[in-house]
């Protein structure tokens, strides 16, 4: 129960709809205004009816890409993304315009923990074992 971790999460992982392929059109993070350069990586559920935005915190590495008005940008060039904290900061003279919207695609784990320190086994057949449950939560940050 002490140490979390990335957990991947094989029923939501990724910014689009299952089985495609994350493009950088996926999630407005948010609007240019010519100086912000920081933006939290997010992913909306539901689209007309109390939509839900979830901050995304463990970007996988490598995974993110990001569009300004539609057009991607290059990761280590135009901007960087933190897969510790799934912060997206462009570089010095490249923040989006003002009025422009930044949109990203990306892959996610979800920080866990164990919600418990016990974990029941079964061994109910030779050389193979069985374990029923294994409570895990997120951590929020």
């Amino acid at each position: 129960m002490l140490y979390g971790f990335r957990f991947r999460d094989r029923a939501d992982f990724k910014s689009c709809a299952p089985g495609v392929t994350p493009s950088p059109l996926d999630q407005k993070i948010g609007v240019g205004d010519g100086a912000q350069r920081v933006f939290t990586l997010v992913k909306t559920y539901g689209v007309s009816f109390a939509p839900y935005a979830r901050e995304i915190r463990k970007p996988v590495d490598g995974s993110v890409r990001v569009a300004v008005n539609g057009v991607e940008k290059s990761a280590g060039v135009d901007f960087d993304a933190d897969a510790t904290n799934g912060v997206v900061t462009f570089r010095a003279g490249r923040a989006p315009p003002a009025g422009a919207n930044v949109t990203a695609g990306f892959l996610f784990d979800v920080p866990v923990r164990f919600d418990t320190d016990y974990l029941e086994v079964d061994f109910a057949a030779f050389d193979a074992g069985e374990i029923p449950k294994i409570p895990i939560i997120e951590i929020l940050i």
